[in-house]
């Protein structure tokens, strides 16, 4: 009887605990994950931002076709900014993801909640549509600028992305941090890290 009765209760924790790390793969929400609250683009940490994720209006940034949470998938669940921009190693523009990559994950998971659940079904009808999402773009630099992304991924490692872009794992909608068309700013990047300042090296 007893040993019935361990089995029963090791049972339960087993599967308690299986539905925890699935949690992850279908779309836990950071209601979920409670972190400290720290200024964001509304004034409110991730973890707030749970009952309004479907309205992006208070957010900093341009409204986008669909309410991509940047701290939610390079956040919580920790996604590269290369699997998605994949090209910004090798070419000299990141690129936008293309739809295959985005639904590489949401023909699975579908979002844990009425809000996620909205702005996946965005994405998945323009898939089924064959229409491609209309994001966008935050970060222009002028037409005279060459600005090689490829070179700047591979000196500058592991933090090239948010040297420019910021701590883009903490915004729920991302928006521009620097003013990457002032050349000043440019130039003390160059000097703080003693590389070429020759004009031919951007302007070409």
């Amino acid at each position: 009887m007893m040993r019935k009765s361990a089995l029963l209760v090791g049972g339960a924790v087993a599967s308690g605990l299986a539905a925890a790390v699935l949690s992850g793969f279908t779309g836990a929400t950071t209601s979920r994950i409670r972190r400290p609250c720290g200024p964001l683009g509304g004034g409110e940490c991730a973890a707030c931002l749970h009952d309004r994720a479907g309205d992006s209006a208070f957010l900093k940034g341009p409204k986008q076709p669909i309410l991509f949470r940047h701290d939610i998938h390079a956040g919580q669940y920790q996604i590269t900014c290369q699997y998605c921009h994949y090209t910004a190693g090798y070419s000299s523009e990141p690129g936008i993801p293309s739809m295959q990559t985005c639904m590489g994950c949401h023909l699975i998971i579908a979002g844990a909640d009425s809000s996620n659940q909205k702005e996946i079904s965005k994405l998945r009808d323009a898939w089924n549509a064959k229409q491609p999402v209309e994001w966008v773009r935050i970060h222009y630099v002028a037409r005279h600028v060459h600005f090689p992304h490829q070179r700047h991924v591979k000196g500058m490692g592991p933090n090239a992305c948010a040297t420019c872009h910021g701590d883009v794992a903490r915004m729920p909608q991302v928006w521009e941090v620097n003013d990457v068309n002032n050349m000043g700013w440019c130039i003390n990047c160059h000097l703080e890290r003693k590389v070429t300042r020759d004009c031919t090296a951007c302007h070409y």
